[in-house]
């Protein structure tokens, strides 16, 4: 009564756990996306193996991979005055003002020569490392101790080697190559001296860091300086701030953050250096022109003071100023003027000779000559402006360059203007003398009575007070001209001086742990994807709600445990049992044994509680569905109740049910062939279970179950046992399951998870509307966790409150 008691109050908790609730249906993408979370649940090991694997890659990977750090600074570049107010002129001659152009800056602060200074000056094609566990490590400012010169190494060419200094300030070089070609020799000397080797001379020098005593290991490399060179080149980086500003910024990225620094203040150095050089160019030009006047016009104003000392001795003239009275005074103001034009001409004719006799081509033009012109005095700064710029692209490029054939059109263009005004500056010189010598004859005439000498003396007085006035002039533009160089600034104002961050810019450490924790999830979860994408077999219940048979319950695959030689038990792994045990047991409570009771209890309910005889038949589609594996546990569950059970193999090829009792020689195919004559002579005992197994293999199987001996032994079986098990054949290997399904009242159907195509799912359908066998209802076998209702906290018994896990744990009921 008690037992009966137990048993309904399990049969109400286990239809309770076995029927879908009611609850609102989800959408179906969610429900899609909801089951396969759970599906890569299941595979939870190969996330964690994927976890620690990318966990080791990314420690390798931030340890192996130099930190990279990124010094910036940035300067104004301001406009030269001269520039500004040329502006003007150029704009009126229909030419495009230069102005300041950042991009052009930009551009020859990236050359290669700008960047050979500054490996010259830090000396950056020779490295030093030290060597470091995962990586070698850069030796460079505080931490280089010395310094190494390859004295006789071309440019070209790239060499190693090893270098140990010792306490004893001795050093020790050795691994030489060359050009990755091997030399040997091993050469010792004292710190500052110079050795020679295959590879020529090695100078080896303290740094201002080295200390005394000190001992080093450093591997020293010496790369091309053309290589070297354009690795610095381009990880100089320089953009302008705003379109509209003149600032501009650099960045420089290196492993050493006092040698980016470095890089970036020499870099700001050589270029305002390049630029004073530049500048200095027109001066010196300029100063050149000047002193080659001053010599030719000293040289012709001492001929002209010889003259009138020896004219005045020869002739012994008086003073010629009190002689000539007002008629003099008037003619030396007339001279006066004309003296002064006679300058402006001379000069002007100067420079027109300078643009004309072609020995200064494409040099710059002389500034500051006395003509009192300021348009040509623009037109020459203009000029000077842009040969300037064009000199600065040749020194990049070549002639054939667009740009300087356009610049060399545009000097071309303004030196023919620049002649244009010369020549209309002497034509109205040309007019304003004349308009000075009639007067000058004019005022000559009045003194027409003055003696011969007079008129002698006063032409060379007036050549030289010309000659005189000239060679003043240009002794004051030549003390200018050096105080213009002297005075030279820089056309750039550092806005921020070269500086480092002190944490590295690569790798990025978030970045790298975010990428690799996405892949160690993604890949597995793409894998499974992929794979469970190309399964076709049913995987779990959900794979059967295209049936409208009714299921009976699921059996989860075995966990068995592995044990080792010494019969300890060892790791619990799960796979098919092959050893034909029982794993339904008295007062176990395993996951296997509750979900033979869930089935044994969702049977009785299909079936009836009555005290009835009922034949129940196992079948599958295919071999290996575990048909044999659930008639021997899941009739044992019900002996184990107290119901008198038989469970007969009639799996008369195979006689898998007959293993459990070590396949007796004598069975069910000799009764139905005559051989026996009491069927209850084969009945092998199995714990509290009754077996009738095949006994010998018979050769025509199909018609002894078309033999009324077989009828006769059904009807037996009915009223002695409460239940019959038929282990049958699969329905689609041979035709036993159609005969035997006549004296069954029901099927179970066993579909073995992995192993049935879903394609096959359609023909059980079919079958069970036809009704071709009798109350034909489902049972899944060998769920794994991730697809079982038993193995995930959402299903099965983690609802009842018990723990379950380890086969062999028993309680008492």
């Amino acid at each position: 009564m008690q037992r009966n008691l137990d048993d309904t109050a399990l049969h109400n908790s286990v239809i309770i756990n076995t029927t879908v609730p009611s609850r609102r249906h989800a959408p179906e993408g969610f429900v899609k996306i909801k089951d396969t979370l759970f599906i890569w649940l299941g595979y939870w090991k190969w996330f964690v193996i994927a976890l620690i694997i990318a966990a080791a890659g990314v420690y390798y990977y931030l340890q192996s991979t130099p930190s990279i750090y990124r010094a910036t600074a940035s300067i104004m570049i301001k406009a030269d005055e001269k520039s500004l107010n040329n502006e003007d002129v150029i704009r009126q001659l229909g030419l495009k003002s230069p102005g300041i152009n950042i991009t052009n800056e930009i551009m020859s602060l990236k050359t290669i020569g700008v960047t050979q200074e500054i490996v010259s000056r830090l000396g950056l094609d020779t490295e030093c490392f030290h060597k470091g566990a995962f990586h070698n490590e850069l030796a460079y400012g505080i931490n280089l101790p010395v310094k190494v010169k390859f004295t006789d190494i071309a440019e070209s060419d790239d060499a190693s080697m090893r270098l140990e200094l010792q306490a004893d300030s001795t050093v020790r070089i050795s691994d030489l190559h060359l050009n990755n070609r091997p030399l040997e020799g091993t050469f010792t000397f004292k710190l500052g001296k110079t050795v020679k080797t295959p590879m020529g001379k090695i100078s080896v020098l303290p740094s201002l860091n080295y200390v005394g005593g000190s001992k080093d290991n450093l591997l020293v490399i010496r790369r091309p300086l053309r290589e070297t060179c354009n690795d610095i080149n381009a990880r100089i980086q320089a953009r302008q701030r705003d379109a509209k500003a003149s600032i501009i910024d650099f960045y420089f990225d290196d492993v050493s953050r006092t040698r980016a620094e470095d890089i970036l203040s020499t870099l700001i150095n050589v270029y305002n250096e390049n630029w004073v050089k530049d500048r200095n160019q027109i001066t010196n030009s300029t100063t050149d022109f000047i002193k080659d006047r001053l010599a030719i016009i000293e040289s012709e104003l001492g001929n002209v003071e010889s003259n009138i000392s020896s004219y005045k001795s020869r002739n012994l003239m008086p003073d010629v100023a009190a002689a000539g009275g007002m008629a003099y005074n008037q003619l030396n103001a007339s001279q006066e003027v004309g003296r002064e034009i006679q300058n402006q001409i001379s000069m002007t004719r100067y420079l027109r000779n300078y643009l004309t006799d072609g020995l200064h081509e494409k040099e710059q033009l002389p500034v500051s000559t006395g003509i009192n012109n300021s348009g040509i005095e623009s037109q020459v700064s203009a000029y000077n402006e842009l040969l300037l710029q064009r000199n600065n692209h040749l020194a990049v490029s070549s002639e054939q360059n667009p740009l300087v054939m356009d610049i060399d059109q545009k000097l071309a263009t303004m030196k023919n203007s620049i002649l244009g005004a010369i020549d209309n500056e002497l034509t109205m010189l040309n007019t304003r003398r004349q308009t000075a010598g009639a007067m000058q004859s004019q005022a000559a005439g009045k003194l027409a009575a003055n003696p011969e000498q007079a008129r002698h003396l006063l032409s060379f007085e007036r050549q030289q007070k010309v000659k005189e006035s000239l060679y003043l002039f240009l002794l004051q533009k030549r003390e200018e001209n050096e105080l213009s160089q002297a005075f030279t600034a820089y056309n750039t104002r550092v806005i921020e001086h070269p500086t480092s961050s002190p944490d590295p810019v690569s790798p990025n450490y978030p970045s790298v742990i975010i990428i690799a924790l996405i892949a160690a999830l993604a890949i597995p979860a793409s894998i499974i994807t992929v794979k469970e994408g190309f399964n076709t077999t049913v995987r779990g219940r959900k794979d059967l709600e295209c049936i409208n048979a009714p299921f009976v319950g699921e059996i989860p695959l075995a966990m068995m445990r592995n044990t080792t030689k010494s019969g300890r038990k060892g790791k619990k792994v799960a796979r098919e049992v092959t050893d034909n045990k029982l794993l339904v047991m008295p007062k176990s409570k395993t996951i296997m044994n509750e979900a033979f009771r869930v089935v044994r209890t969702n049977l009785e309910f299909i079936l009836g509680f009555d005290e009835g005889h009922h034949v129940v038949m196992m079948t599958s589609m295919n071999p290996g569905s575990g048909k044999t594996f659930i008639t021997a546990n899941l009739s044992t569950s019900l002996a184990i109740k107290g119901k008198k059970t038989i469970a007969v193999d009639l799996d008369l090829r195979r006689a898998s049910l007959s293993k459990y009792v070590d396949s007796p020689e004598i069975g069910i195919s000799n009764y139905l062939s005559g051989q026996v004559h009491d069927y209850r002579e084969v009945i092998c005992r199995l714990d509290q279970l009754d077996v009738l197994p095949v006994g010998t293999i018979p050769p025509n199987p199909t018609e002894l179950l078309f033999t009324t001996r077989f009828t006769t032994l059904m009807e037996e079986l009915k009223k002695n046992y409460d239940y019959v098990f038929i282990d049958c054949p699969p329905v689609e290997i041979v035709a036993d399951a159609a005969i035997i399904s006549r004296h069954a009242e029901m099927t179970i159907f066993v579909v073995r998870a992995h192993l049935l195509d879903r394609a096959f799912l359609p023909d059980i359908q079919r079958w069970y509307e036809e009704r071709r066998f009798p109350n034909l209802s489902l049972l899944l076998n060998g769920t794994r966790e991730e697809f079982s209702h038993f193995g995930s906290s959402r299903y099965g018994y983690h609802r009842y409150g018990y723990h379950y896990g380890h086969y062999g744990d028993y309680a008492d009921d």
